[in-house]
């Protein structure tokens, strides 16, 4: 995969409707649970929240599926295993946040999503009020966007035999 490529799949992901709707619903969430009260209520608190996951989301894909990846020479998308035992398939998807492949094929440490949403976290140093900066804020950052990424993995490696068996579909 180009660095191109990996910019144009980057572009996407930050840009395409059902990213918009997930930001939507995770800065409803945050709003709701009134994570951040400086940010205040009502309709412009929202908008301020929702500015926040959405910057928040597509740094992280540029940093994990762009950037890094071009200079790391990895391949930023997730295959699936699709077959095997539940637990196997589990196991492979969770695995996924700390091995991928690389350009050419082979295995290798997943740099692109650990120092990726590193860089990530760091930059919401930029844009976060002053209580929420910080070493440990970024580290608790980080920790989320990892977790968030290998729950990704688990819906990408389940959602075909979800559509397929739930839904009817093929």
């Amino acid at each position: 995969m180009s660095a191109h490529d990996k910019f144009v799949l980057a572009s996407h992901d930050s840009l395409d409707y059902t990213g918009f709707t997930w930001t939507a619903i995770l800065a409803a969430q945050t709003y709701a649970s009134n994570s951040d009260p400086e940010l205040g209520r009502g309709a412009a608190a929202y908008g301020r929240y929702f500015w926040r996951t959405f910057v928040d989301g597509v740094s992280g894909s540029y940093f994990t599926e762009a950037i890094v990846p071009s200079i790391t020479r990895e391949d930023p998308r997730y295959y699936t295993l699709g077959h095997g035992s539940f637990f196997r398939r589990m196991g492979y998807s969770l695995s996924r946040v700390a091995v991928t492949k690389t350009d050419s094929g082979a295995s290798s440490f997943n740099w692109s999503e650990v120092a990726g949403n590193a860089c990530a976290a760091a930059l919401s140093n930029a844009y976060y009020p002053a209580q929420e900066r910080g070493l440990h804020q970024s580290v608790r950052d980080w920790g989320a966007q990892v977790e968030s990424a290998a729950l990704n993995n688990v819906a990408k490696e389940f959602w075909p035999d979800i559509r397929r068996k739930i839904l009817r579909r093929k």
